[in-house]
C-alpha cells in the first residue's frame, strides 16, 4: 500500500511540473517561479502536504544539484577557464561587490549573525545561468556583441562557486578556522588538480569515457559523477563542486554526447530539486520577509544592471548594448536556490529559507522583463533628457553623419576599448567555454542582432563564436 501511495504522489509531482513547463513556456517565461510554488502547495502548511513520497523527493533534489553543476561544467574546457581569469577578473571583482555585499548587509541588518549574511551574500550574487540562457535565446540575442560580455561573468561566477561553496560548507557545519581552512585547502588543491589534469590530460580522459553506444556513454558519466561528487562530499567538499569539475575533466565529443544524453536527466531532477525547496518552505513565513526581500531584490537588480553596463563598457560595446548586458544578468535562479538549500539544511536561520524563496520568486518573474525592456526605456529616457539633434544620430561610440562614421580611430573599428582583449568576431570578451548554440539552429534577424546594428557594431552571425555558458 506504501509503496502504491509513494507512485501515485510522484507520479502527480512529474505530471504537474510538465504541466507547469508547458504553461510557462506557453507565455515565454521561466517554469522555476511555478516549480517553487508547486513546492509550496504541497509542502508543509500547504493545501495537500505530500508524505510517502518525500524522502525519495529528497534523494532527487541533490542528484538535481549534482546534475546542474555538471552540466554546467561540460559547458566549459580548462583552458577557456584560465583565460576568462586573466582578462576578465575586473569584471568579476565588480559584480562581486555590488551584488554580494548588499546580501551581507541585508542579513546583517535583520540580526541574522555573520554565517547567514556569508549564505545570504551567495544568494544576491549568483545570477541564473539557466534563465538567462532561456531569455538569451528567445530573444534571439546569442549571436549580439554583449553576449560574451554576459557569459563571461557568469563564467567568472562559477568559478568563484569553486571557492564559495567549500567555505559555505565549513562554515555551515560549525567547524572550527583550522578545519574550515583545510576543506578549503583541500578543495582548491582538488580544484587545481582537475584543472591541470585536463588541460595535460584532458583529451586521454576523453578517451577513457567515450563510447559509441549512447547506453554506455550515460552509465560511465553518470556513475563517474555521482562517484566523484560522494568522494567529494566525504572530503568535507561540497558535492556539487566535484560534479562541476567532473565537467570540465570531460570535452570534444564526449562533452557533447554527455550534454544531450544528460539534459532530459538535469531537466527533470532540477526540477525535482526546485519542488523539494519549496516543500521545506512554510508558505505562512512567507508574508513576515516578503517586504525585506523586495526590497533586497530591488536594489540587486539596479547593481546587476550596473554592473552589465560597466563590463559591456570596458569591452567596448556601444550603449545599447551595455543596457542589454546589464538587463540580462538581473535574474536569479538554481544556484539561489542551491546555496539557501545548504543553509535551511544546516538550520541556520529559519527566515532565511522563507526570504530566499521570495527573492529568487521576484528575481526569476523580473529578470525576463529587464532583458527585453532595460534598453529601451534607458533610450527614451536619453531622448528626452537630450534629443540629438537633427540629422545626426548617435550610433555606439561614434557619430554618423551624411558621410558616415566620424570616429575612425582604429578601435572604433571593432567597438573594443583601446587594450581591451577581443575574440575572432570583434567582441570584447575572452574566449569562454564551450560555444552557445541556438536551439533553434538560426539567429533571429528580429532580435537583439537588429538592435546591435543600431549600436554601430556588427553582431556576429555565428552563434558559436560567442563564448560563455548556457
Amino acid at each position: 500500500m506504501h509503496s502504491a501511495v509513494f507512485l501515485i504522489e510522484f507520479g502527480a509531482i512529474i505530471l504537474g511540473l510538465g504541466l507547469l513547463g508547458r504553461l510557462a513556456g506557453r507565455f515565454s517565461f521561466s517554469p522555476i517561479p511555478l516549480y517553487l510554488l508547486a513546492g509550496l502547495a504541497f509542502g508543509k502548511g500547504g493545501l495537500l502536504p505530500l508524505g510517502a513520497s518525500e524522502e525519495f523527493v529528497a534523494i532527487g533534489a541533490e542528484i538535481g544539484v549534482i546534475l546542474l553543476l555538471l552540466m554546467l561544467g561540460l559547458e566549459y574546457t580548462a583552458s577557456d577557464l584560465v583565460s576568462n581569469l586573466k582578462t576578465q577578473y575586473p569584471a568579476g571583482l565588480v559584480d562581486f561587490a555590488l551584488n554580494a555585499l548588499p546580501g551581507a548587509a541585508a542579513a546583517l541588518l535583520l540580526g541574522w549573525g555573520p554565517v547567514a549574511a556569508v549564505v545570504l551574500a551567495g544568494v544576491t550574487w549568483i545570477s541564473s545561468s539557466g534563465v538567462i540562457a532561456k531569455v538569451l535565446g528567445d530573444l534571439g540575442r546569442l549571436g549580439n556583441r554583449e553576449t560574451p560580455v554576459i557569459l563571461s561573468i557568469l563564467v567568472l561566477e562559477d568559478l568563484a562557486m569553486a571557492v564559495y561553496l567549500p567555505i559555505i560548507t565549513a562554515l555551515l557545519a560549525g567547524v572550527g578556522l583550522a578545519a574550515g581552512s583545510a576543506t578549503l585547502a583541500i578543495a582548491l588543491g582538488v580544484a587545481g588538480a582537475v584543472l591541470f589534469v585536463a588541460v595535460r590530460y584532458g583529451r586521454l580522459i576523453s578517451r577513457f569515457v567515450s563510447s559509441d553506444d549512447p547506453e554506455k556513454l550515460l552509465l560511465v558519466v553518470l556513475g563517474l559523477t555521482l562517484l566523484v561528487a560522494g568522494v567529494a562530499q566525504q572530503l568535507q567538499v561540497s558535492a556539487a563542486v566535484g560534479a562541476f569539475l567532473v565537467g570540465i575533466a570531460l570535452s570534444g565529443e564526449v562533452a557533447e554526447g554527455a550534454h544531450a544524453l544528460l539534459s532530459p536527466l538535469r531537466d527533470l531532477f532540477a526540477a525535482v530539486f526546485f519542488v523539494f525547496f519549496g516543500l521545506h518552505t512554510d508558505p505562512a513565513s512567507i508574508p513576515p520577509v516578503i517586504l525585506p526581500a523586495l526590497a533586497l531584490a530591488v536594489v540587486t537588480a539596479l547593481t546587476k544592471i550596473a554592473t552589465g553596463y560597466w563590463a559591456a563598457r570596458r569591452a567596448g560595446i556601444g550603449v545599447k548594448g551595455r543596457w542589454r548586458a546589464g538587463g540580462t544578468l538581473v535574474a536569479r535562479g538554481e544556484f539561489s536556490i542551491v546555496i539557501a538549500g545548504l543553509a535551511v539544511t544546516a538550520g541556520v536561520q529559519p527566515q532565511l529559507g522563507p526570504f530566499a524563496t521570495a527573492y529568487v520568486l521576484v528575481l526569476v518573474v523580473i529578470g525576463p522583463l529587464t532583458a527585453r525592456f532595460t534598453e529601451p526605456i534607458a533610450a527614451a529616457v536619453a531622448r528626452r533628457r537630450s534629443p540629438a539633434p537633427e540629422g545626426v544620430a548617435e550610433l555606439g561610440g561614434g557619430r554618423v553623419t551624411g558621410r558616415g562614421v566620424g570616429a575612425t580611430p582604429a578601435d572604433s573599428v571593432t567597438g573594443a576599448a583601446p587594450g581591451s582583449p577581443t575574440t575572432a568576431d570583434g567582441a570584447g570578451a575572452a574566449p569562454g567555454p564551450r560555444g552557445a548554440h541556438d536551439p533553434n539552429g538560426a539567429h533571429d534577424p528580429h532580435g537583439g542582432s537588429a538592435a546591435d546594428e543600431t549600436d554601430g557594431v556588427d553582431s556576429a552571425a555565428d552563434v558559436d563564436s560567442a563564448p560563455g555558458r548556457v
